[in-house]
């Protein structure tokens, strides 16, 4: 800290405050153009008012109409027709500003000109605002706009600037002061706002491309960001004012103790990286690893979001993706062929039982045919009490759920088998009771025991 210059810096700031203050106090009690520009204001209040009230009818009429527009187009609309009776001030004030300007001194319409800045800083400050998302940043933002806009329009922003920055530490050729600091948080804040801004819309036009693959989408996307926020980083070092350079080898140390210390995190960034590469899965894939079945519902640069049909969501890791065996049910394409075991009773006419079969898929409405994917059904053998079959169908849409497409086609089966008097037999056991032989022998073996 410099200590030989804070004490002086602070006491010409205090005496800069206190001269504008005064100043202004003049300007309000001082008879004259002052008093004037003050009845001018309020006045040019009421006019913003009352065209307001007039015209907001108009107004809501003509916002109602447009609805065909973005979203981002009609939160805008709806944020300016809130402050419907700020923009009319500020659009009079500035009017009457310039008209004073040229019909009189410059001096008699001075805070007229200080008004009309705040209001229009207030009104640009809301609009901006919107961009921020997180509330805390928001209302930092907001007041420190609202700060300097206050001191440019008291054109206090160079005797403010030299304070803040003689509040500074040195440390060799390094000179790092409260402004240079309150600059870089400002520009990085700005910059990061942009940057998601720029990466949503990337991801977004990249969504809308057809041609470019879902998983290849993904890549993109995260390369992008990435690139935007390594950029943001590089800008917020350089404009603090440290050398590249000079950090090369602290950051290559760093480096190599964060990559012994997070192998399992570098491990499932690389194989993300992998899994986007080579396009093995993609989002919308149902594939099944180990017990979990579902379809994937992001791909994260950590993890996979696995979303299964009980509604649960597992974040499986990218390693597990690439080391484990995955069956991925859509990989080149949707469809997915199921096959259903049963058996029917040796009395029953087998080329029937087919044909019966083959009709019962086919009236379940998920289950294909035609187009080479006809339902089938074929004997797989004979067994101890019944004729063994197997029934294979497709089906487009693995998403929807695989057991309950299995329950409908065996629903389908049953009433069909009813209906045409097929009967699906179950094994069954004779136990005879051979009283009359049991009871000489039980006799025979008391006697022998005696």
């Amino acid at each position: 800290m410099n200590e030989d210059i804070l004490p002086a810096t602070l006491d010409e700031l205090i005496a800069t405050l206190l001269t504008e203050g005064h100043r202004l106090v003049g300007l309000f009690l001082t008879p004259g153009w002052r008093q004037y520009q003050l009845l001018i204001i309020a006045l040019l209040i009421g006019a913003a008012l009352l065209l307001s009230l007039l015209t907001r009818t108009h107004w809501d009429a003509w916002a109602r109409s447009r609805e065909g527009w973005p979203k981002w187009r009609l939160r805008t609309l709806v944020l300016l027709m809130r402050r419907l009776s700020l923009l009319y001030f500020v659009a009079l004030s500035w009017l009457t500003y310039l008209v004073m300007q040229q019909m009189t001194w410059p001096s008699r319409s001075y805070v007229i000109g200080v008004v009309a800045t705040l209001a229009t800083a207030l009104l640009v400050i809301a609009l901006v605002a919107r961009a921020v998302r997180n509330r805390t940043i928001r209302l930092v933002f907001r007041w420190s706009m609202w700060v300097y806009a206050t001191l440019v329009a008291l054109n206090l922003t160079d005797d403010v600037a030299r304070f803040l920055d003689g509040i500074s530490i040195e440390i060799g050729a390094l000179h790092i002061s409260v402004l240079g600091v309150m600059k870089a948080v400002l520009l990085v804040g700005a910059l990061l706002v942009l940057v998601r801004l720029a990466s949503q819309g990337a991801s977004n036009a990249l969504a809308r491309n057809d041609d470019i693959s879902p998983s290849m989408q993904v890549l993109l996307a995260k390369a992008v960001q990435v690139l935007l926020y390594g950029w943001v980083f590089i800008v917020a070092i350089r404009t603090l004012g440290f050398d590249l350079t000079g950090l090369a080898f602290l950051s290559g140390a760093i480096g190599v103790g964060i990559g012994f210390g997070l192998q399992k995190v570098v491990s499932n960034l690389i194989s993300g990286i992998i899994i986007l590469m080579d396009r093995s899965i993609k989002p919308g894939d149902v594939i099944s690893l180990g017990e979990t079945f579902g379809w994937i519902n992001a791909l994260g640069a950590r993890y996979v979001s696995v979303v299964t049909r009980d509604g649960r969501e597992y974040l499986i890791p990218n390693e597990d993706l690439i080391t484990s065996q995955v069956v991925n049910w859509s990989h080149s394409d949707q469809f997915v062929r199921l096959d259903l075991n049963f058996g029917t009773s040796y009395g029953d006419d087998p080329h029937k039982v087919r044909a019966v079969a083959i009709a019962a898929a086919r009236s379940v409405g998920r289950v294909l045919a035609g187009s080479g994917r006809d339902p089938v059904c074929h004997i797989v053998g004979f067994g101890d009490s019944s004729v063994d079959y197997v029934l294979r169908f497709w089906i487009t849409d693995p998403t929807a759920g695989l057991t309950n497409i299995r329950g409908n086609v065996f629903l389908a089966l049953w009433d069909a088998f009813q209906a045409e008097g097929i009967s699906i037999p179950f094994p069954q056991r004779e136990v005879r009771m051979l009283e009359d032989a049991a009871t000489p022998a039980l006799a025979a073996g008391q006697g022998g025991a005696d």
